[in-house]
């Protein structure tokens, strides 16, 4: 079994070989954190503010100076040259003179917190969240900055920060996955599936895509006309003749994650459909997340779920947006409307539901993309990447409420006031969930890693965010 540094060994610790062996059937049920607990000493035990975590992510780099970060200074020099110094420029054939927001600011909320006109919804739960002006990364291409943010590491292969949530905490319900995707009906993000991989971690805590429509979980149903009792026998059968199989192989993990997903695909046969029937929902419910309008159906229906599976022990929800939407390097006045439409309400929703339910002390709702925008234009009426600034904002989970944290230059092109690294903002999420980023770390390639790589990166825990 990999073990996590910094923990001294169990008298009964197991080899890598005799766990497989003996525990594949149970691995999507694994609770490592209490195995943990057993070997961490009395003085050691951590505070665990959250159980659980849903990341709305919005692929493409959402314009931070348009609906988060106003700044006058856009507007006293639009459509002249811009006059702070140097930018990074991603294609540097199409700078522009500074690009003004087109849209208002005002203040919201007791706090005062100021938003962009195109986001009413989130402006009524301002009194919930922390908004993140300081964020920063490290690259402003697509595919290696989504990796970052994901995995932690710029190049593929590594295991998704989902993956390890559940790799240290299991699942609370053994009847569905751990960490659930909610796919967007139109297609893949960019990057695929590798938003979601567990990597090189065993294949059981990748995330499980859920799809819209009729069967979410693909293969999950007996084929048409299947005796129930046929059926069981065959399933016992295979059974049988995989764990002879694992037995001779107990070191692949891939072995070890199917035989554990038929066994949870068994008892999905009907969870699952319980947790996605949302006719079970109030109209009041289903109104909030707009699942009445077409402008916000198809989301609100995936927040709406994501608050389901939740409340049904699932331990990482992450919704996507099908490609990159929010990539605005033209139209991006027309864009941010339109998709401020399609999730804002949604959005917000979901944190009105999981508080009026008692279950946002406990849940992490999350909303990011990977990068920021400049503030010049990019051709006519665009804005190109930008690694140095960006904004999210968190609710729940031990997460202050009503709270901005950090500041950017005048124009929002680089994070200047108590900056918040990728990094960061890894070691914080886990620090909620009770996880010691330093020592959730297993050997790989030769050494220890993990998700932080903290002594490389020197990520830490901003306390400053938590309540």
């Amino acid at each position: 079994m990999p073990q996590l540094t910094g923990f001294p060994p169990a008298a009964d610790d197991v080899t890598r070989r005799a766990f497989f062996s003996r525990s594949a059937g149970n691995l999507g049920s694994l609770a490592l954190a209490w195995l943990l607990g057993q070997q961490a000493s009395a003085n050691e035990v951590k505070v665990e503010r959250a159980k659980s975590i849903v990341c709305l992510f919005q692929h493409g780099g959402p314009s931070q100076m348009d609906l988060f970060d106003g700044k006058p200074a856009l507007q006293k020099y639009d459509g002249q040259p811009y006059p702070a110094g140097e930018l990074e420029i991603h294609f540097d054939k199409q700078k522009g003179n500074v690009l003004g927001s087109p849209y208002r600011f005002r203040p919201h909320g007791e706090c005062g917190m100021q938003l962009c006109e195109l986001l009413p919804h989130t402006a009524g739960i301002v009194d919930d969240i922390t908004l993140v002006r300081s964020m920063m990364t490290e690259s402003v291409d697509h595919e290696s900055a989504l990796r970052l943010i994901h995995s932690g590491r710029f190049l593929a292969g590594m295991p998704a920060w989902g993956s390890w949530v559940v790799y240290a905490l299991g699942s609370e319900n053994a009847n569905l996955p751990a960490y659930v995707v909610l796919a967007d009906p139109g297609g893949l993000p960019v990057d695929g599936e590798r938003n979601w991989s567990s990597g090189w971690l065993p294949a059981i805590y990748q995330g499980t895509p859920f799809r819209s429509g009729n069967s979410p979980v693909l293969n999950l149903e007996s084929p048409p006309g299947t005796v129930a009792k046929a059926r069981q026998n065959q399933l016992a059968f295979l059974e049988r003749i995989n764990r002879r199989h694992l037995q001779r192989h107990p070191e692949n993990t891939e072995l070890a994650a199917r035989i554990t997903n038929f066994e949870t695909a068994a008892r999905m046969q009907t969870a699952v459909p319980e947790a996605l029937d949302i006719s079970q929902e109030t109209e009041a419910t289903r109104r909030m997340y707009g699942i009445d309008q077409p402008a916000t159906a198809e989301y609100g229906k995936r927040c709406l779920l994501a608050r389901r599976l939740i409340e049904r022990g699932v331990r990482f929800v992450q919704l996507f947006l099908s490609g990159q939407p929010w990539d605005t390097h033209s139209r991006n006045a027309e864009s941010l409307k339109g998709l401020c439409n399609r999730t804002d309400q949604p959005s917000a929703a979901l944190v009105q539901d999981l508080k009026q339910r008692g279950l946002l002390d406990e849940t992490i709702v999350l909303w990011t993309g990977e990068f920021g925008r400049l503030p010049v234009s990019q051709g006519k009426d665009g804005r190109d990447h930008n690694r140095h600034a960006f904004s999210l904002w968190l609710a729940g989970g031990g997460f202050k409420s009503g709270h901005i944290h950090g500041a950017t230059d005048d124009f929002s092109y680089k994070a200047v006031h108590d900056v918040v690294s990728v990094h960061d903002l890894h070691a914080t999420l886990l620090h909620t969930l009770g996880i010691d980023h330093r020592r959730l770390a297993v050997p790989y390639d030769g050494r220890d890693t993990s998700l932080t790589d903290s002594e490389v990166t020197g990520a830490k825990v901003i306390d400053a965010l938590l309540a």
